[in-house]
C-alpha cells in the first residue's frame, strides 16, 4: 500500500497534529494507557516500582525542517539535546539516559557528523546524560536524528491539567522571535522545573515549544479560557527585531512563534503564590512573569490579549515554517 495520500483531504496534513494523535491513540486502543502513562502530555510517566516514576521523551531533528545547511552541526546537536531536556524540565524531571537512532543518507559527511557527536558528548555531560546506544538506518534523500530520553520523575510529576478557575498563569523568561537563533541554542529550565514541581501550589506546566497561543489551549481547565494582559507578556528583544522587518507585532510573535523552551505553568492564586514569587528571586536569575489568570469562559474582561487567528505552530499544516 503507498503510504502517500492522492488526494489531500485523505492526508496527514488536511487534519494537522493535534486531531492524528487523537485518532492514532484511538487506533492505538489498549496498547496505549491514558496520559500520562500514554499519549497526551510532554512525557510519559511509567512506573516502574513502588516508590519510584521514569519519564520518556522521544523527538527528532530532520533537516530543511529543524535546520539547514548554513546550520553548524553543533548547533543540531544541541537543539536535538535540549529541546528533549525541556520537556523533561515541564514536568519536573531530571534527565539520565538516552538513545540514539539515525536515517543517514550515504552522501553524509563525515566531518559534518563528527562536529554533531562531539557537540552532543559536551552537552550531554553538562546535563548528566549518558547516550546509551540506538540505531542507525541508511535514507534515500533526508538526514534526520531521533533522540530518546529517560529522566528520573519527581515526587509530583507536573502534567498539563490541573489547573483551575482564577488560578494565576506564569511564564518564564521573554518569548518570541526564537528563528534569530534561539531555536537553537537556548538553555532548558531543568533547575527551575524541578524547583517548582516541589512546591503544593504549582497545579500544571507545559514547555513553549509551539508558542503560548497554543500551550495556552493544552492547559486551560473546562468551563474557563485563559485572560492575559498583553503589557505582561516578557517580549524579547528578537521578537522586536523580526517585527521590523515582518508585517506582525512584537506581541504576535511572542505568542505564536514558538520554539522558546520556556516554562508555562498555572499556579494556586493569592498569598502561596505571591510567596513563590519572592522565593523564585531569591533562587533563579532566570526571569518569572505573571501574566494573567483563568476566568470563566464568558467572563468579560478589558485589556486582555485576543486569541483569535493566533494558533501558535501545528505540525502537518503544510504553510507554516518552524
Amino acid at each position: 500500500m503507498n503510504p502517500f495520500a492522492k488526494s489531500p483531504a485523505e492526508s496527514a496534513g488536511s487534519i494537522g497534529e493535534e486531531a492524528l494523535i487523537a485518532r492514532i491513540r484511538r487506533w492505538l486502543g489498549s496498547a496505549a494507557p491514558p496520559s500520562p502513562a500514554g499519549p497526551g502530555d510532554d512525557c510519559a510517566v511509567v512506573r516502574t516500582r513502588a516508590s519510584a516514576s521514569l519519564l520518556l521523551k522521544s523527538d527528532p531533528v530532520a533537516f530543511e525542517q529543524h535546520f539547514d545547511a548554513s546550520t553548524p552541526p553543533a548547533a543540531v546537536a544541541r537543539k536535538l539535546l535540549r529541546r528533549n531536556l525541556s520537556d523533561i524540565a515541564a514536568m519536573g524531571g531530571k534527565p539520565r539516559f538516552a538513545l540514539l537512532s539515525w536515517a543517514i543518507p550515504e552522501h553524509t559527511s563525515l566531518r559534518w557528523l563528527a562536529g554533531f557527536h562531539r557537540a552532543l558528548r559536551r552537552d550531554a555531560l553538562r546535563y548528566g546524560v549518558t547516550v546509551n546506544g540506538g540505531d542507525i538506518s541508511s535514507a534515500r534523500t533526508d538526514l534526520s536524528a531521533h533522540l530518546m530520553l529517560v529522566g528520573e520523575a519527581p515526587a509530583r510529576p507536573l502534567l498539563r491539567i490541573g489547573a483551575r478557575l482564577g488560578d494565576w498563569i506564569y511564564v518564564t523568561g521573554s518569548l518570541g522571535g526564537s528563528l534569530l537563533g534561539k531555536h537553537a541554542d537556548f538553555e532548558p529550565r531543568l533547575a527551575e522545573g524541578h524547583w517548582l514541581a516541589a512546591r503544593k501550589g504549582v497545579r500544571c506546566m507545559i514547555d513553549v515549544s509551539d508558542g503560548i497561543a497554543k500551550e495556552l489551549r493544552l492547559i486551560t481547565p473546562a468551563g474557563c479560557r485563559a485572560s492575559i494582559d498583553p503589557d505582561a507578556i516578557p517580549v524579547s528583544q528578537a521578537a522586536r527585531r523580526l517585527a521590523r522587518k515582518s508585517r506582525r507585532t512584537a506581541l504576535e510573535h511572542a505568542l505564536s512563534d514558538g520554539e522558546d523552551f520556556e516554562l508555562l505553568f498555572a499556579a494556586r492564586p493569592g498569598p502561596t503564590s505571591v510567596a513563590l514569587e519572592n522565593a523564585w528571586r531569591t533562587r533563579f536569575r532566570t526571569r518569572l512573569t505573571r501574566i494573567g489568570t483563568f476566568v470563566e469562559e464568558d467572563e468579560p474582561r478589558a485589556n486582555e490579549v485576543d486569541f483569535s487567528g493566533l494558533t501558535g505552530f501545528e505540525h502537518l499544516r503544510a504553510k507554516q515554517e518552524k
